[in-house]
């Protein structure tokens, strides 16, 4: 008798997305500790930063020394908290950095997480 390899079409479980808010603070490099100390007291439980370059109102910001840069801060949380962080933010900080805020509505795996 000869065994023929067994196969099964098992399908994956499908991804179970939750709605989130993604804030995206692209300020200088110089205040992300502050910011993202904040953003932390705030109620995020996370955030990823990453160099960035530019132009805009406040001039050519070309990361030539480290503290001349700017820096892109991704925190992924709910809504509530992403608008105090937002608002937060623009009251301590627009009127004396150099500073722009953004918020994006995400689907996420891992929402504990977030």
């Amino acid at each position: 008798m000869t065994m023929q390899p067994t196969t099964t079409s098992a399908t994956p479980p499908l991804a179970s997305y939750t709605r989130r808010t993604l804030l995206t603070v692209i300020c200088e490099a110089s205040i992300e500790g502050r910011v993202a100390a904040d953003a932390r007291r705030l109620g995020a439980h996370g955030y990823t930063a990453s160099d960035a370059r530019g132009w805009g109102q406040h001039g050519t910001r070309d990361g030539g020394w480290p503290l001349s840069g700017n820096v892109r801060i991704d925190i992924l949380c709910e809504a509530a908290i992403a608008d105090a962080i937002a608002g937060h933010l623009q009251a301590n900080y627009f009127a004396s950095y150099a500073m722009v805020c953004y918020l994006s509505d995400v689907s996420v795996l891992r929402s504990d997480k977030f």
